[in-house]
């Protein structure tokens, strides 16, 4: 099956260099249809013309944002420049936790292809 994804800029960028291995996810309705073997393609915010095709290599499902970045290398789901701190505060930027506690959270592990 293939997906389709938004990515902000900043996170796409890392994507793109190799650094960014994970990507996390509030575990909604889109998101439950995702398996193991699936091509997500990520497309970079706003114009969503460039775009990354990846291969989904593992699901890993959490409660939080913060069980699962602290589950993690900090490097695989951002940068090594990038605080734990500051990556939960963008995801609460395009999450509420109202939202959080509803769906839970997945960490999709991608290859790029």
């Amino acid at each position: 099956m293939e997906h389709i994804l938004k990515l902000n800029p900043k996170y796409f960028e890392y994507m793109k260099n190799g650094t960014k291995i994970i990507e996390v996810r509030l575990n909604d309705e889109k998101r439950r249809n995702i398996r193991v073997g699936d091509l997500i393609i990520f497309k970079k915010e706003p114009d969503l013309v460039e775009e990354i095709h990846t291969i989904v290599e593992n699901l890993i499902y959490q409660d939080s944002f913060q069980k699962l970045v602290d589950e993690i290398e900090t490097s695989l789901y951002s940068d090594v420049t990038e605080t734990k701190e500051k990556y939960l505060e963008d995801i609460f930027h395009f999450y509420t936790k109202e939202e959080e506690q509803k769906y839970g959270v997945v960490g999709i592990k991608i290859k790029k292809v």
